[in-house]
C-alpha cells in the first residue's frame, strides 16, 4: 500500500506542476522576473540564455524535498520532490528538445501532440514582449490548438488525394 501511495503522490505532484508552471510562467516569468525570461522571447546569439536560470530555480525545491524526505524518512516529501523532478525532465524534453530543438533528437516528428504543442508554443512566442501572451502551459494544450492541427491534417490529406488522383479520361 505504501508504494501505491508513493506513486499516487508522485503522479499527483507531476500533474499539479502543470498548473504551477502555467501560473509561474504567466505571472512571474512574464512579470517581475521578465528580465530573466526576456531573452527567451527575443533571441540573442549563444546557446545559453538567462532564462535557463529557471532550471535551477525549479530544481532547488525538488532537490531539497528529495534530500529531507530521504534523510528524515518522510516518504511523501521525497515523492513530491521526485514528482517535481519528473515534471522537470518532461519539461526539458518537450520544451528544449522537441519545441526549440536545442538538442537535435526528435526533429521530424509528425505526431499530432508534438505538432500541437509546437504550434501552441509558436503562438506564445509570437509576442516578443511580456504582455498579451497566450499558451503559458507546457504539457496540456488548449483545445483551439488541437483543432488547428486537425484542420491542417484534413487539408493535407485532401490535397494529397487531389495531387495524386489519376486523371479522368
Amino acid at each position: 500500500m505504501d508504494v501505491l501511495r508513493y506513486i499516487l503522490v508522485l503522479l499527483g505532484t507531476f500533474i499539479v506542476m502543470e498548473g504551477i508552471t502555467w501560473c509561474t510562467h504567466r505571472f512571474i516569468m512574464h512579470g517581475f522576473l521578465w528580465y530573466l525570461h526576456k531573452d527567451h522571447h527575443q533571441t540573442e546569439p549563444g546557446f545559453f540564455e538567462k532564462n535557463d536560470a529557471f532550471f535551477i530555480i525549479f530544481a532547488i525545491p525538488s532537490m531539497l524535498l528529495i534530500y529531507f524526505g530521504t534523510f528524515d524518512k518522510m516518504w511523501w516529501m521525497q515523492a513530491i520532490g521526485f514528482g517535481i523532478m519528473a515534471y522537470g525532465v518532461a519539461y526539458f524534453i518537450v520544451h528544449d528538445v522537441i519545441i526549440h530543438q536545442r538538442f537535435k533528437w526528435f526533429t521530424r516528428s509528425n505526431n499530432s501532440y508534438v505538432r500541437t504543442i509546437r504550434w501552441a508554443h509558436k503562438m506564445h512566442h509570437k509576442h516578443l514582449d511580456r504582455h498579451n501572451g497566450e499558451s503559458f502551459g507546457m504539457l496540456y494544450v488548449h483545445k483551439k490548438y488541437w483543432e488547428k492541427i486537425r484542420r491542417d491534417k484534413k487539408l493535407m490529406a485532401g490535397s494529397r488525394k487531389v495531387a495524386y488522383a489519376p486523371e479522368a479520361d
